[in-house]
């Protein structure tokens, strides 16, 4: 595309004074374009590493399969050492797609393998979750997420009923609305079956990560301006074990959403910021009016600016729609604004006009969700007021700063008293909302004071020996992306660098977060990624087996890459200050050997924790069959919901109930009657409670604790339900599956047997059974009572009563039916 002629000039001055042969080699350009309308590599007499980097900076460009100078007037300019204005070529209003020609294929190469990497490391427990027709989704929570989108879908009428959105089942339009809805529209838009529904629970999780993946990527390259960190980071999100858990194949939750708008968040943010900030490096002039309003003019005219606010609005709103937390994703956003406007300040840019964008981003996020709220009943209404507080404190803050810069007070304190009005802030509003306050302080209690789950638990946990934890949930990358993030926070401390600021606030937040409960270790790992990335190119450069990073790099221009965001696509090798595109491949062995042992070094633990990690959610393959036995026990008998309810441990209740019935809204009885039951020594005294229940099948699992032979758990799971020393057989429990996973019985009322008897002693009462490949001997001692001997059995089939036989159909074992033995 043809370039914009002060842009050029820019990117020729930079060139002109980063390389000792600029000057001559851009004469040598202008030469040959002047002599040819266009031309090809062999007619201009530079290397190719040279010829590469002039096509990276734009000042090539290529047209019909040759090349031309990109301004001639831009490139003439640079040779002499003069910034055109923008205003004499151009308004900076041009909204042209970045070109894809001058694609680096090394860097190409390595984006793709990163993310074929990241792919891999999100399918870990394929063979776990895709189990022929069925998909057996990981872990708890992600059956409440098919059973809503499974009802969403029973409910529709097709992918324009949107109607139906207003009105979804249970508390989704309160908590998670976007998520379901989401959900639903793929699965319609795939076809609305059952089919459609699976390949929705299995892979959008994976398809969310990858999509996350190139966010993060370009995210790092907006704000590092080297590619190498960008695939660094993305790599390491792949092997961030808490992430890899949350985000692999089958786990379907608000979780991937929330990712994923959090990235788009991040790089809108980041790409508002770092546009404006390079456009002021690289506007070479001496005047301080055109310095400062010039650029900024320009950053406020470009198309790309708008994008960026209306992606920052999308993203805000969408992420806060999405789950439960709603928002908190609005803290860090208010606490990065609070703090760039000041930075804004002390470096003499305007707060108002540089954060203009922001406000408009602001103003579409109130805008989304408000209605959202208003048309469809999404969140509550403290959810929709929020993002408009936002949006009047930021107005309100940028007021204060405009006046705090014109009287030049200290940016310290100036902070000081952002805090301070944010106090006063919330305050009055739960003196004037008090409902709303209420239902903030409930979901913010719900968010961060739960107990009794794994994931609540602190990052920093004692019980992990506080470093543990980051460890076994983030990895080594945890601690290398911690002292970038001293790096980053000084940086942002002590200079102009509002991305840096962005990425700190984002981090230091997070781990604030996490540090109450460990799930938001996931939210911390898009963000830290990028830290990480940049920390482990640099340990590579370090030991010189890289170029330093661009960010530690020596810049002249000024410290960044001439190119603004809207230049570059991310894949280009960026030539940065030097001649070397920025992915080489090492073609020696000792270098191979020593980036292989670095990278064990950084990423070797990940590559045990995340396996292991991953396999703890997944359902083994005894619990699949258990539940596939008692999905085919109720159709044969006619069962359905509620009466074929199963009883489990409650982490795997959705998923029993999901495959049998269809039902997973809750686990709220599991949990509150479960763990009683398992101690319990009286499994059949529970079964009138069962019956009035509706329990229809029980699921004992294994357990590595030594347990009573009086309880429930052994009585069932080790001795199936057939007696040992401390307690006789069962009347009410027929064994359905036997595995060292799991055994899985039918609650039934069993057939009662009665008979006369002259002895006057115990009497045996025995069968023998086969379930699956299991063979067991079912055996009662009966005492008769005044001659007459009765008991229940829960088994079909003959039965031997002393020197008696006896023949039980399974009708009488469902019915309850006696047999009488005369």
């Amino acid at each position: 595309m043809a370039g914009d002629a002060a842009e050029v000039a820019d990117a020729a001055v930079a060139y002109r004074e980063e390389r000792a042969d600029g000057e001559k080699t851009l004469e040598i350009l202008l030469e040959t374009d002047a002599n040819h309308e266009t031309w090809t590599f062999e007619d201009l007499p530079v290397d190719s590493g040279t010829f590469g980097e002039l096509v990276s900076r734009n000042l090539v460009t290529k047209t019909d399969g040759e090349y031309r100078v990109s301004s001639r007037k831009g490139v003439r300019a640079g040779l002499n050492g003069e910034s055109l204005s923008q205003d004499t070529d151009s308004t900076g209003t041009s909204f042209e797609f970045p070109s894809i020609t001058g694609f680096d294929s090394r860097t190409v190469i390595a984006v793709f393998g990163s993310l074929i990497f990241l792919f891999f490391m999100r399918i870990l427990n394929i063979q776990s979750v895709l189990r022929g027709d069925d998909v057996l989704s990981p872990g708890n929570d992600p059956y409440y997420y098919r059973y809503q989108m499974d009802e969403l879908l029973a409910e529709s009428n097709g992918i324009a009923d949107l109607g139906l959105l207003a009105d979804m089942p249970g508390d989704a339009t309160n908590t998670r609305p976007l998520t379901h809805a989401a959900n639903w529209f793929l699965a319609e838009l795939l076809g609305g079956n059952q089919w459609a529904a699976d390949m929705v629970a299995a892979w959008l999780p994976v398809v969310a990560t990858l999509i996350l993946g190139l966010l993060i990527y370009w995210l790092a390259v907006i704000v590092t301006d080297d590619v190498r960190v960008g695939i660094a980071s993305v790599i390491l999100l792949a092997l961030t074990p808490v992430h890899a858990v949350y985000s692999g194949i089958g786990f379907l939750e608000h979780r991937l959403h929330q990712y994923l708008w959090l990235g788009v968040t991040l790089v809108a943010f980041a790409w508002l910021a770092v546009d404006l900030q390079r456009r002021r490096k690289h506007a070479h002039t001496d005047e301080p009016d055109s310095r400062l309003t010039t650029p900024l003019r320009n950053h406020l005219r470009s198309p790309w600016t708008w994008v960026g606010a209306l992606a920052l609005g999308f993203g805000l709103s969408l992420s806060s729609l999405a789950w439960g937390g709603s928002i908190v994703m609005f803290v860090p956003a208010a606490a990065y604004i609070s703090l760039k406007v000041a930075l804004d300040a002390r470096e003499g840019v305007s707060p108002t006009g540089a954060n203009i964008p922001v406000v408009g981003g602001l103003i579409v996020a109130s805008a989304l969700t408000a209605f959202l709220h208003f048309r469809w009943g999404w969140q509550d209404t403290f959810v929709a007021i929020v993002p408009i507080l936002t949006v009047l404190g930021t107005l309100g803050v940028m007021a204060l700063t405009e006046f705090w810069a014109r009287v030049k007070w200290p940016a310290s304190a100036l902070v000081g008293l952002e805090a301070l009005l944010a106090g006063v802030g919330v305050f009055l509003f739960q003196q004037i909302r008090p409902e709303d306050w209420a239902g903030l302080r409930e979901r913010a209690d719900n968010l961060l004071l739960r107990e009794g789950f794994t994931e609540s638990a602190s990052l920093f946990s004692a019980d992990l020996a506080v470093i543990h934890g980051p460890l076994s949930q983030l990895g080594i990358q945890f601690y290398v992306a911690l002292a970038v993030l001293i790096w980053t926070c000084w940086v942002a401390y002590k200079r102009y660098e509002p991305a840096w600021l962005l990425l700190s606030v984002y981090v230091v937040f997070w781990i604030i977060m996490a540090a109450f409960q460990v799930r938001f270790a996931a939210q911390l790992a898009v963000p830290l990624s990028v830290l990480g990335g940049l920390g482990l190119v640099h340990m590579i450069a370090w030991v010189d087996l890289a170029r330093v990073p661009a960010p530690f790099r020596e810049d002249k221009a000024g410290g960044r890459s001439s190119r603004l965001p809207s230049q570059t696509n991310g894949l280009r090798a960026n030539g940065g200050t030097d001649e070397e595109a920025s992915i080489v491949f090492p073609s020696d062995f000792s270098t191979v050997f020593h980036l292989a042992l670095i990278a064990l070094i950084v990423c070797g633990m990940s590559l045990i924790f995340v396996p292991s990690l991953v396999a703890q959610t997944a359902h083994t393959d005894g619990q699949y069959e258990a539940t596939m036995v008692i999905d085919d026990h109720a159709e044969a008998v006619d069962r359905e919901y509620p009466e074929n309810f199963v009883l489990s441990e409650w982490p795997d209740s959705r998923m029993y109930n999901y495959l049998v019935n269809g039902e997973a809204r809750g686990y709220g009885y599991a949990m509150n009657n479960f763990q009683d039951f398992q101690t319990d020594g009286d499994p059949d005294g529970w079964y009138e409670q069962f019956e009035g229940d509706n329990i229809g099948y029980v699921v004992m699992t294994g357990t590595d604790d030594d347990v009573p032979q009086n309880t429930t758990q052994s009585q069932l799971h080790e001795n199936l339900g057939t007696g040992n020393e401390e307690a006789d057989a069962l009347s009410h429990y027929k064994l359905l599956e036997a595995n060292e996973d799991a055994t899985a019985f039918a609650i039934v009322p069993g057939a009662t047997i009665q008979t006369t008897t002259d002895s006057e002693s115990e009497v045996t009462v025995t069968t023998e059974q086969t379930i699956g490949d299991e063979a067991i001997t079912y055996e009662r001692e009966v005492e008769p009572e005044d001659g007459t001997l009765e008991v229940t059995v829960p088994y079909d089939g003959e039965y031997t009563i002393g020197d008696d036989a006896v023949e039980v159909e399974e009708e009488d074992v469902l019915k309850g039916n006696m047999i009488e033995l005369e």
